[in-house]
């Protein structure tokens, strides 16, 4: 591991002014990178007073919130690599779940990878990149486990555990020892009465725990990934049991937005496969409500690990000299709109929640309307930290906004999605969507570079997507606007003094 005196060394050389970058040398800012699998903003810092997350809340009340923080893509790999890149998926060319961005790009240097060049030490526990992918050149030591999701930690086989716990009533468990079943898909959800470190999400907590007391006196960049609430909604009984499900509200808006194209939707594939979900058709009103319940019940779980990592970082002494950023990787569909799962390019799946923390800032508990994106992520937390940006980046730091949340910024966000679904490489038509403060417009466009189709709503109307007005006379005036915009792309929507 780097020493002190050269750590300062090689920041000196590398650091940029930042409004809050100032550091003392004993303290330079460290970074806890929290990243939570398909985590919509169903949160009560978002309106939503029905879910359990004190610990996520408690965050929130001395973060930034962004309450207008869209991904580049409504699915995890195109998302992550984009965010870890700082670049949008078609010049990464991750637009699903198979490809990596090294295929395409073999010398990009990732966010914590110019944390590391910079003289932190750099690890991730828990889903951080998709799947079983890594990406050694990040990372000071190998990831825990390779990629982020590791066969066996999605159902937990309770008849065996009974046995072991029966046979040593007394013995403190230890992530990894608990049995856990294949991945497989069976059941959408399960409530097993065991600890919260029979599932991965303990695990990834119980490591984290103890990387925080491993590099307590080195400035350090901690990627901590949670899976929950991912599918299958797998928590411990106790957070099942937080929830009545019969006071549960079911989705609003259950229908398809009016003459919405069929390329706008998916049939749900991430769902279909569960043994208790049929292979298509509706979901029926008691099972919606089940799987609004393991929604709930998944992301109180996560809460509560989520918990345990952040107050470590208090009571080591670490939260004057640590930024966390926590955030959902995109958004989630629970039946609204005739979906389940993520894969559109609708608003539901296109904003997710964001929430910053940096020592110092005057804004904690703040909130801010300004419209962000998931690229922004890497110019940001180097600003914070004052470590110098990668070359060529297509976002655009967000500290601005931790002075000021009230201030102009940028005037579109940007997201797309393939069809087929999770098609990579050979995909067959992409959805290219712009969403302003009023519109969200999105072109289907196929190989060959033809629009399809076009999606228009207006979305101060209502929250949701509802009825499309690309086809309306009176509306066409916007939809040659929202297209000429579109095609400008992210440079033509920069913050006001943005270069």
């Amino acid at each position: 591991m780097i020493d002190r005196r050269t750590f300062l060394s090689g920041l000196a050389a590398a650091s940029m002014p930042g409004r809050l970058a100032v550091r003392s040398a004993e303290r330079p800012l460290s970074v806890l990178f929290i990243a939570v699998d398909d985590l919509r903003p169903e949160l009560p810092c978002y309106g939503n007073a029905t879910v359990k997350a004190p610990n996520i809340e408690r965050l929130a009340a001395r973060s930034l919130l962004f309450r207008r923080a869209y991904c580049q893509s409504g699915v995890c790999g195109p998302s992550r690599a984009s965010l870890l890149t700082g670049l949008r998926p078609d010049s990464t060319k991750v637009w699903a779940n198979r490809a990596h961005f090294r295929d395409a790009l073999p010398n990009v240097v990732t966010l914590p990878q110019r944390f590391r060049q910079a003289g932190y030490h750099t690890e991730a526990i828990g889903k951080v990149l998709h799947g079983n992918q890594s990406d050694p050149p990040s990372w000071s030591v190998p990831a825990w486990p390779p990629g982020g999701r590791q066969a066996g930690m999605q159902y937990v086989d309770e008849a065996r555990f009974s046995e072991m716990r029966s046979a040593e009533p007394d013995r403190a468990w230890q992530g990894g020892e608990i049995p856990t079943l294949e991945w497989k898909k069976r059941g959408s959800w399960q409530s097993p009465d065991v600890p919260d470190n029979a599932l991965q999400d303990g695990q990834v907590a119980d490591r984290a725990i103890r990387a925080l007391h491993r590099l307590q006196s080195a400035p350090f960049f901690l990627g901590v990934g949670f899976q929950k609430p991912h599918l299958p909604f797998t928590a411990p009984k106790r957070y099942f049991d937080l929830y009545d499900p019969d006071a549960l509200d079911l989705p609003d808006s259950p229908q398809r937005p009016m003459g919405a194209p069929d390329l706008a939707f998916t049939t749900s594939r991430e769902l279909r496969g569960y043994s208790d979900i049929p292979d298509d058709g509706p979901i029926s009103g008691e099972k919606a409500r089940e799987l609004v319940h393991g929604y709930y019940a998944a992301t109180s779980y996560m809460d509560a690990q989520v918990g345990r990592v952040v107050e470590t970082v208090q009571r080591l002494g670490l939260g004057e000299s640590t930024a966390i950023m926590l955030f959902g990787d995109h958004g989630w569909h629970l039946g609204e709109q005739g979906q389940w799962a993520k894969t559109t390019t609708l608003e539901l799946d296109a904003r997710a929640p964001l929430m910053l923390h940096v020592p110092g800032m005057a804004t904690g508990g703040a909130e801010t309307d300004g419209i962000v994106e998931f690229v922004d992520f890497f110019p940001t937390l180097c600003e914070a930290c004052g470590v110098a940006v990668a070359d060529g980046l297509e976002g655009t730091s967000m500290m601005p906004l931790l002075d000021d949340p009230q201030r102009p910024w940028k005037q579109a966000a940007f997201t797309q999605i393939t069809r087929p679904y999770l098609a990579d490489q050979d995909w067959e038509h992409m959805g290219y969507s712009i969403r302003t403060r009023r519109y969200r417009y999105t072109e289907w466009v196929d190989r060959q570079g033809s629009v399809t189709a076009r999606e228009l709503y207006d979305l101060s109307a209502a929250p949701l997507e509802t009825e499309n007005l690309a086809h309306h006379h009176g509306h066409q005036k916007m939809v040659a606007e929202m297209g000429s915009r579109l095609r400008a792309g992210w440079r033509g929507a920069l913050p006001p003094g943005t270069a």
